[in-house]
């Protein structure tokens, strides 16, 4: 079993930035891709960004060029660099992980889940 700690949600103005943190309880090769999913209320969750154990990346559409995934194996850890933050990214940022890194919702470990709150 591998539990995930996301954090660094908060409340944050327009234009501005945050940095996530999710660690991961232990290396295995089920946290060999991690991702940062969202989900707003009333939403589904969707996809933000995930790395891959060789250090590809993957973005959805709206956050390319704002956000930055990277991750510190040493750590067990994996960042969402946030920048140029607007309204319509507040939701609650889950960070997955799983052997495979995909857009889709088929992880096999989960976070709790970290807010964030952008105002206008």
């Amino acid at each position: 079993q591998v539990q995930l700690v996301e954090s660094g949600g908060g409340l944050v103005q327009a234009g501005g930035s945050l940095r996530l943190s999710c660690v991961a309880s232990r290396r295995t090769t089920s946290t060999d891709a991690m991702g940062w999913f969202r989900q707003a209320p009333g939403k589904e969750r969707e996809f933000v960004a995930a790395v891959n154990w060789y250090g590809r990346t993957y973005y959805a559409d709206s956050v390319k060029g704002r956000f930055t995934i990277s991750r510190d194996i040493a750590k067990n850890t994996v960042y969402l660099h946030m920048n140029s933050l607007k309204p319509e990214d507040t939701a609650v940022y889950y960070c997955a992980a799983d052997s495979v890194a995909r857009t889709t919702t088929e992880y096999a470990y989960w976070g709790q889940g970290t807010q964030v709150t952008v105002s206008s």
